[in-house]
Protein backbone atom coordinates (compact mmCIF):
# COMPACT_ATOMS: atom_id res chain seq x y z
CA UNK A 1 0.00 0.00 0.00
CA UNK A 2 1.19 3.48 -0.72
CA UNK A 3 2.14 5.51 2.33
CA UNK A 4 1.09 9.05 3.00
CA UNK A 5 4.09 11.30 3.51
CA UNK A 6 3.74 13.34 6.74
CA UNK A 7 3.22 16.53 4.74
CA UNK A 8 0.20 15.09 2.94
CA UNK A 9 -2.10 16.48 5.64
CA UNK A 10 -1.44 19.86 4.04
CA UNK A 11 -3.33 18.61 0.97
CA UNK A 12 -6.46 18.05 3.06
CA UNK A 13 -8.81 21.02 2.73
CA UNK A 14 -8.90 23.00 5.97
CA UNK A 15 -12.52 22.19 6.75
CA UNK A 16 -11.67 18.46 6.85
CA UNK A 17 -8.20 18.55 8.39
CA UNK A 18 -9.32 18.50 12.03
CA UNK A 19 -11.70 15.59 11.36
CA UNK A 20 -9.02 13.63 9.50
CA UNK A 21 -6.34 14.27 12.11
CA UNK A 22 -8.74 13.23 14.88
CA UNK A 23 -9.05 9.81 13.27
CA UNK A 24 -5.33 9.47 12.52
CA UNK A 25 -3.36 11.92 14.71
CA UNK A 26 -0.44 13.61 12.99
CA UNK A 27 2.09 12.34 15.53
CA UNK A 28 0.58 8.85 15.67
CA UNK A 29 -1.37 7.28 18.49
CA UNK A 30 -0.37 7.64 22.13
CA UNK A 31 0.82 4.41 23.77
CA UNK A 32 -2.14 2.20 24.60
CA UNK A 33 -4.54 4.27 22.50
CA UNK A 34 -6.07 3.67 19.13
CA UNK A 35 -8.74 5.20 16.95
CA UNK A 36 -11.61 6.98 18.67
CA UNK A 37 -15.19 5.94 17.81
CA UNK A 38 -16.41 9.53 17.63
CA UNK A 39 -13.53 10.46 15.33
CA UNK A 40 -14.43 7.50 13.09
CA UNK A 41 -18.08 8.61 12.96
CA UNK A 42 -17.07 12.21 12.15
CA UNK A 43 -14.76 10.99 9.39
CA UNK A 44 -17.51 8.81 7.91
CA UNK A 45 -19.79 11.85 7.90
CA UNK A 46 -17.11 13.87 6.06
CA UNK A 47 -16.96 11.08 3.46
CA UNK A 48 -20.71 11.37 2.92
CA UNK A 49 -21.50 7.95 4.40
CA UNK A 50 -22.32 9.02 7.95
CA UNK A 51 -25.92 7.76 8.16
CA UNK A 52 -25.15 4.33 6.67
CA UNK A 53 -22.03 4.06 8.78
CA UNK A 54 -23.85 4.82 12.05
CA UNK A 55 -26.65 2.38 11.23
CA UNK A 56 -24.20 -0.42 10.38
CA UNK A 57 -21.90 0.26 13.31
CA UNK A 58 -24.84 -0.26 15.67
CA UNK A 59 -25.55 -3.73 14.22
CA UNK A 60 -24.17 -6.96 15.56
CA UNK A 61 -21.69 -8.38 13.06
CA UNK A 62 -23.80 -11.55 12.79
CA UNK A 63 -27.04 -9.66 12.18
CA UNK A 64 -28.83 -10.60 8.95
CA UNK A 65 -28.69 -6.99 7.72
CA UNK A 66 -24.92 -6.84 8.32
CA UNK A 67 -24.41 -10.15 6.55
CA UNK A 68 -26.37 -8.86 3.55
CA UNK A 69 -24.42 -5.59 3.59
CA UNK A 70 -21.06 -7.40 3.64
CA UNK A 71 -22.19 -9.62 0.76
CA UNK A 72 -23.21 -6.47 -1.13
CA UNK A 73 -19.79 -4.93 -0.39
CA UNK A 74 -18.02 -8.04 -1.66
CA UNK A 75 -20.10 -8.07 -4.85
CA UNK A 76 -19.49 -4.35 -5.47
CA UNK A 77 -15.76 -4.71 -4.88
CA UNK A 78 -15.62 -7.71 -7.20
CA UNK A 79 -17.53 -5.80 -9.90
CA UNK A 80 -15.29 -2.76 -9.47
CA UNK A 81 -12.21 -4.93 -9.96
CA UNK A 82 -13.71 -6.80 -12.92
CA UNK A 83 -14.78 -3.61 -14.70
CA UNK A 84 -11.39 -1.97 -14.29
CA UNK A 85 -9.57 -1.93 -17.58
CA UNK A 86 -5.90 -2.84 -17.31
CA UNK A 87 -3.08 -3.68 -19.67
CA UNK A 88 -2.59 -7.37 -20.41
CA UNK A 89 0.53 -7.40 -18.22
CA UNK A 90 -1.56 -6.37 -15.18
CA UNK A 91 -4.27 -9.03 -15.56
CA UNK A 92 -2.46 -11.27 -13.05
CA UNK A 93 -2.53 -8.46 -10.44
CA UNK A 94 -6.23 -8.06 -11.00
CA UNK A 95 -6.82 -11.80 -10.53
CA UNK A 96 -4.65 -11.90 -7.39
CA UNK A 97 -6.65 -9.05 -5.93
CA UNK A 98 -9.92 -10.88 -6.57
CA UNK A 99 -8.47 -14.08 -5.09
CA UNK A 100 -7.57 -12.26 -1.86
CA UNK A 101 -11.06 -10.94 -1.15
CA UNK A 102 -12.54 -14.18 0.31
CA UNK A 103 -9.74 -14.33 2.91
CA UNK A 104 -10.38 -10.71 3.82
CA UNK A 105 -14.08 -11.42 4.22
CA UNK A 106 -13.32 -14.50 6.36
CA UNK A 107 -11.20 -12.35 8.70
CA UNK A 108 -14.11 -9.96 9.12
CA UNK A 109 -16.54 -12.80 9.85
CA UNK A 110 -14.12 -14.23 12.44
CA UNK A 111 -13.67 -10.83 14.08
CA UNK A 112 -9.95 -10.69 13.24
CA UNK A 113 -10.06 -6.97 12.52
CA UNK A 114 -6.33 -6.35 12.90
CA UNK A 115 -5.58 -8.82 10.10
CA UNK A 116 -8.57 -7.55 8.08
CA UNK A 117 -7.25 -3.98 8.30
CA UNK A 118 -3.84 -5.07 7.03
CA UNK A 119 -5.45 -6.95 4.17
CA UNK A 120 -7.76 -4.03 3.44
CA UNK A 121 -4.77 -1.71 3.18
CA UNK A 122 -3.23 -4.08 0.63
CA UNK A 123 -6.54 -4.34 -1.25
CA UNK A 124 -6.79 -0.55 -1.41
CA UNK A 125 -3.22 -0.29 -2.66
CA UNK A 126 -3.93 -2.70 -5.51
CA UNK A 127 -7.29 -1.10 -6.23
CA UNK A 128 -5.63 2.31 -6.42
CA UNK A 129 -3.17 0.89 -8.93
CA UNK A 130 -5.97 -0.63 -11.02
CA UNK A 131 -7.94 2.62 -11.01
CA UNK A 132 -5.12 5.16 -11.29
CA UNK A 133 -2.15 3.23 -12.66
CA UNK A 134 1.39 4.34 -11.82
CA UNK A 135 0.04 7.61 -10.36
CA UNK A 136 -1.01 5.63 -7.26
CA UNK A 137 2.64 4.98 -6.39
CA UNK A 138 3.66 8.63 -6.48
CA UNK A 139 4.10 10.74 -3.36
CA UNK A 140 1.45 13.18 -4.55
CA UNK A 141 -1.22 10.52 -5.15
CA UNK A 142 -3.48 11.63 -2.31
CA UNK A 143 -3.14 15.27 -3.35
CA UNK A 144 -4.01 14.18 -6.91
CA UNK A 145 -7.20 12.47 -5.69
CA UNK A 146 -8.16 15.57 -3.69
CA UNK A 147 -8.00 17.56 -6.92
CA UNK A 148 -10.44 15.10 -8.51
CA UNK A 149 -12.91 15.09 -5.60
CA UNK A 150 -12.56 16.04 -1.92
CA UNK A 151 -14.33 12.96 -0.58
CA UNK A 152 -12.34 10.70 -2.86
CA UNK A 153 -9.17 12.37 -1.64
CA UNK A 154 -10.22 11.82 1.98
CA UNK A 155 -10.88 8.17 1.22
CA UNK A 156 -7.46 7.56 -0.34
CA UNK A 157 -5.82 9.52 2.49
CA UNK A 158 -7.62 7.17 4.90
CA UNK A 159 -6.35 4.18 2.90
CA UNK A 160 -2.81 5.46 3.13
CA UNK A 161 -3.10 5.91 6.90
CA UNK A 162 -4.35 2.36 7.67
CA UNK A 163 -0.74 1.26 7.95
CA UNK A 164 -0.40 3.41 11.08
CA UNK A 165 -2.67 0.97 12.93
CA UNK A 166 -0.28 -1.93 12.35
CA UNK A 167 1.87 -1.38 15.44
CA UNK A 168 -0.95 -0.81 17.92
CA UNK A 169 -1.38 -3.43 20.62
CA UNK A 170 -5.13 -3.98 20.60
CA UNK A 171 -6.25 -6.91 22.65
CA UNK A 172 -9.53 -6.12 24.41
CA UNK A 173 -13.11 -5.96 23.15
CA UNK A 174 -13.04 -2.13 23.09
CA UNK A 175 -9.93 -2.29 20.93
CA UNK A 176 -11.59 -4.71 18.50
CA UNK A 177 -14.56 -2.34 18.35
CA UNK A 178 -12.36 0.61 17.39
CA UNK A 179 -10.56 -1.42 14.70
CA UNK A 180 -13.94 -2.53 13.32
CA UNK A 181 -15.11 1.10 13.34
CA UNK A 182 -12.12 2.17 11.23
CA UNK A 183 -12.49 -0.78 8.86
CA UNK A 184 -16.21 -0.17 8.40
CA UNK A 185 -15.47 3.34 7.09
CA UNK A 186 -13.71 1.92 4.05
CA UNK A 187 -16.22 -0.85 3.54
CA UNK A 188 -19.12 1.62 3.58
CA UNK A 189 -17.35 3.99 1.21
CA UNK A 190 -16.49 1.31 -1.35
CA UNK A 191 -19.97 -0.19 -1.15
CA UNK A 192 -21.32 3.21 -2.21
CA UNK A 193 -18.50 3.97 -4.69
Amino acid sequence: MYRCPPCINLAIPGEYRKTAESLFPLGGFAPGQGPDLKAAADFAKALGIGADYQRLLALNKTDREMTAFLRHFQNNLDLLIQKTWVEKVDEARKEQLQDGIPGFMADIEQGNFRQALEEFGAILGELAYLLFGAQSAKDDFTEYTFRIDTQMGLFWWYGGRLNSLKGLSHTGPRDAESLWAVLLIGICYLTNF
